[in-house]
């Protein structure tokens, strides 16, 4: 449905732009947005790469394990009915991890596997709690190093591209404490209206 609503504006402009008469400067805006689109691209990909690395050698290190370990208590506390040493907890700690990094390009391959693990321990096809939990937390994207934006920032020249860390830090916890505890209440809710 969006791809259709992206058509329809694209076909709409771009008769307009006919109508109009300013059909060179659709052509001029499309060339010059191109360009920048390869040029961003080029940018975050030299980010994104670096900080994966650093985050492969934080697994070879280790660091990644110990990282888990220490989210796992809470993990569990937030998905209950999920088994302890079930492989999707696993998934769920890396598209953590990952997110906390700021590399939500990474996170995003575990964070389906754990949606897939976990439809299939519920066995229906309707969301289940922990799914429902797994995508308000993965929305709210808690995160250390934004480091997509931090990349933007640097291919368009910011002065000082990191001085956002602080305050991204702040706002993404406030968001991920929020988007807990409104899970949570609109499960105890339903549950009260359930019983």
């Amino acid at each position: 449905m969006v791809n259709l609503i992206w058509a329809g504006m694209a076909v709409i402009g771009i008769l307009y732009a006919m109508i109009a008469g300013t059909m060179d400067q659709v052509n001029e805006a499309i060339f010059k947005s191109s360009s920048e689109a390869v040029t961003l691209s080029i940018g975050l990909i030299s980010v994104l790469v670096f900080w994966l690395g650093i985050m492969r050698i934080a697994e070879k290190a280790g660091i990644l394990r110990v990282l888990a370990r220490m989210f796992r208590p809470l993990v569990s506390r937030l998905f209950p009915e999920i088994p302890k040493d079930h492989p999707v907890m696993g998934y769920i700690l890396s598209n953590i991890t990952a997110n906390l990094f700021g590399l939500g390009n990474a996170a995003t391959p575990m964070g389906i596997k754990a949606m897939e693990q976990m439809k299939e321990l519920s066995g229906t096809d309707t969301a289940s709690r922990s799914m429902i939990t797994f995508l308000a937390i993965n929305t709210s994207s808690l995160t250390i190093i934004p480091t997509t934006v931090i990349a933007i920032r640097m291919q368009y020249g910011s002065a000082s591209p990191t001085e956002i860390v602080g305050t991204t830090i702040v706002a993404t916890i406030i968001s991920t404490i929020s988007a807990i505890l409104i899970d949570r209440f609109y499960f105890y809710r339903s549950k009260r209206r359930g019983d």
